[in-house]
């Protein structure tokens, strides 16, 4: 008798970026530049850390199961209604209670391939058929060729906008056409981790599309433009029936006292936004600039990454090479970009830093 499920047996684990200490130690080397994991360069939120080390406090109490204050906090932000939000820890959980709450045998999930990994292990840790539509022009969701793909099977559907590890993008007028298609038992999430970032013209207002669809889920996340990756907090929106059945299968205590107090407060710092998305918009086009120039091809992006592609240069090669120089990239070999790297917009240093380290690498 086998110890555990097939299904289970042959999952690949998620890998996380390389963290600076482990860098540090197993290469030598000081001012880690860590571009890996599309973290917030400027740091947490003021606001945030001021009320987090305050609720830190309290941390011998169990925190509120039903995250009033930040369920109310997020309603408030966003024009909706509080029983039409769900947290979790991470929009990864979130992703992965969709699946277990939604998803019967028998039915399928629904992605692009090569979009963001956590759907594909979602739905295999529970052993359910995942249908991928191949992306067009290497890089961009396919949304003609997910519609064919729907069926009566397909229960969820989770789409990247913009995509992670890409950083493309599609707009409204595509996405209506998926939507209008979509059966109306079918769910469709749609992952907006990176939206605070985007400044592309003809971006969805998926919030304004629910009206018409209510069987459209948005996920988001406290961990990019808010700066809060360490204390894992998402969150989505979705009629009130749908969070209820989450609500039923979800742990219970799922984010933490002091991640519901430092989110709470993250949504009144416009400033430190303002300035994160700042920060992006300005270095983004430098580093993509300066990553074309040591012949790199750049996919065009609307989060704080940019994909770039290294032809001839195998991208675990490459990625070895750059921890040498202290500077933490993401290799994408496992979303089927063998020579490719995602590398996260950080502040100017760290980008100089970056680009002259594959200068010596690539002249190598």
């Amino acid at each position: 008798m086998p110890l555990v499920p097939s299904h289970v047996a042959s999952l690949s684990p998620y890998v996380p970026g390389k963290p600076i200490e482990e860098v540090e130690r197993e290469y030598g080397v000081t001012g880690v530049a860590k571009l890996a994991s599309n973290e917030n360069a400027l740091g947490p939120s003021r606001l945030a850390v001021a009320a987090a080390r305050e609720a830190a406090a309290k941390v011998n109490l169990y925190p509120d199961g039903s995250a009033f204050l930040l369920k109310n906090a997020l309603a408030a932000k966003l024009g909706v209604r509080p029983e039409e939000v769900m947290v979790g820890n991470g929009s990864n959980e979130l992703i992965e209670l969709l699946v277990r709450t939604f998803v019967l045998e028998g039915e399928e999930v629904l992605t692009s391939a090569q979009s963001f990994v956590a759907y594909k292990l979602a739905a295999q840790e529970h052993g359910r058929t995942l249908v991928e539509a191949p992306m067009k022009a290497r890089f961009h969701y396919d949304l003609d060729a997910l519609r064919k793909l729907l069926s009566r099977r397909t229960k969820v559907v989770f789409l990247a906008n913009p995509d992670n590890p890409t950083g493309t993008w599609f707009s409204e007028a595509e996405l209506v056409p998926f939507l209008d298609a979509a059966p109306k038992d079918t769910l469709v999430v749609l992952d907006e981790a990176y939206v605070e970032f985007v400044d592309a013209p003809g971006f969805q207002d998926a919030l304004a599309l629910r009206k018409k669809h209510p069987n459209l889920v948005v996920l988001r996340t406290f961990s990019k433009i808010f700066g809060l990756a360490g204390l894992r907090i998402g969150y989505g929106i979705a009629r009130p029936e749908l969070v209820e059945f989450v609500d039923r299968v979800r742990p219970p205590f799922n984010v933490n006292l002091v991640a519901q107090a430092a989110g709470v407060a993250a949504l009144d710092d416009a400033d430190h936004v303002e300035r994160s998305r700042a920060l992006v918009r300005a270095e983004r086009p430098f580093l993509a600039e300066g990553l074309q120039a040591l012949g790199a091809t750049v996919v065009p992006s609307q989060g704080n990454f940019v994909m770039a592609d290294f032809p001839g240069r195998p991208g675990k090669e490459l990625f070895e090479a750059l921890l040498r120089e202290g500077v933490v990239v993401r290799p994408l070999a496992g979303y089927g970009f063998p020579t490719a790297q995602r590398i996260t917009t950080g502040l100017r240093a760290e980008n100089e830093k970056c680009l002259a380290a594959l200068r010596r690498v690539l002249a190598a």
